[in-house]
């Protein structure tokens, strides 16, 4: 297939790109690099434009004569959804619909949207399976499940296959220790704890240590991104023009706040200085993903289990690259 990936110098978007790319498939990203990167592209081809330039991005996937989309392009952050929700809901939700509207024009009726298991919000049944009730807690979610109905009924009105990915807390770096995860700011949990080892801040704060669970922080289930480039594979080939499909990825296992820094202290080597805070709004006790649907319908396996494995991966990109793709 020929596929374009929006977001495709992104994190998640890019290890995509490279996982698809290496499997034999013809890939292009399309990004506006104002969170991407465009080394995390590789030697792939890079479209730098923004999801709202509808006109370019048509012109784009008809050059490419693209056969499918892989949609990551979005922007992500909590806080600042609920300091500017403006900014999310026209980059997320207008921008899909620039997006949906380009492929309509350009013939292509596959795609696969990144989306987030934040539309569950706070669940009553752990782990979550894809039929959970979706009450999204923050603006950022809110645009996600929004952007989820957009595409039903685009689908349901203009003919569209599509397939919608949840997925948990995305981790890791790329094995070779060439590509990772590098964002500003930063906000993921692995990352931090691993920058007060490498001595970029001085300790990691806890939100909170009075949860619900048996150490009193907030438990995520950790996935990485190679098994989320595998997942994304299988289900790009698995979508057909009249597919309607949604999968949680997850490993279906959770660590706690205080066990992702006793990991991080076991993998570097160094005692992890900590501060304890107060709770932050909106902060689920324990999301942790059920993955059956997605190990059942499409064979999937998640090959990095072990928490310990995940951050090994991305110590070795922090330490190659303290500055991320700047060195």
């Amino acid at each position: 297939m020929k596929i374009c990936i929006t977001g495709g110098a992104g994190y998640v978007g890019s290890a995509c790109l490279r996982y698809v790319a290496a499997r034999g498939h013809e890939v292009i990203a399309y990004d506006n690099l104002v969170q991407g990167h465009a080394a995390a592209v590789g030697d792939h081809a890079l479209i730098k434009g923004d999801i709202a330039d509808t006109e370019k991005l048509t012109r784009a996937l008809q050059d490419f004569d693209a056969d499918a989309v892989m949609h990551f392009a979005a922007a992500t952050y909590v806080g600042e959804s609920v300091e500017n929700p403006a900014y999310h809901y026209r980059n997320n939700l207008g921008g899909t619909q620039s997006l949906l509207d380009a492929m309509r024009t350009a013939g292509v009726n596959r795609l696969l949207f990144s989306s987030t298991c934040a539309t569950y919000g706070i669940t009553a049944h752990v782990p979550t399976t894809e039929d959970a009730p979706q009450n999204p807690v923050s603006p950022y979610a809110r645009t996600k499940l929004a952007t989820e109905w957009m595409i039903r009924d685009y689908a349901l009105a203009y003919g569209l296959g599509f397939t919608m990915l949840r997925y948990f807390n995305a981790s890791g770096a790329d094995p070779s220790g060439e590509f990772g995860e590098d964002h500003n700011p930063e906000n993921h949990l692995i990352p931090l704890v691993l920058q007060v080892a490498l001595g970029q801040r001085d300790a990691i704060k806890i939100f909170g240590t009075d949860y619900p669970t048996p150490d009193g922080t907030c438990i995520r289930d950790y996935i990485h991104t190679e098994d989320l480039a595998a997942a994304h594979l299988l289900a790009i080939e698995a979508t057909t023009s009249d597919t309607a499909e949604v999968f949680n990825i997850g490993t279906g296992q959770g660590n706690s706040v205080k066990e992702i820094i006793a990991a991080c202290e076991k993998v570097t080597g160094q005692a992890i200085e900590q501060e304890i805070t107060d709770r932050r709004p909106g902060d689920p006790p324990k999301l942790v993903a059920d993955p059956k649907k997605l190990i059942t319908q499409l064979g999937w396996q998640p090959k990095y289990v072990a928490i310990e494995d995940i951050i090994a991966t991305a110590w070795a990109w922090h330490t190659n690259h303290p500055q991320g793709y700047g060195c």
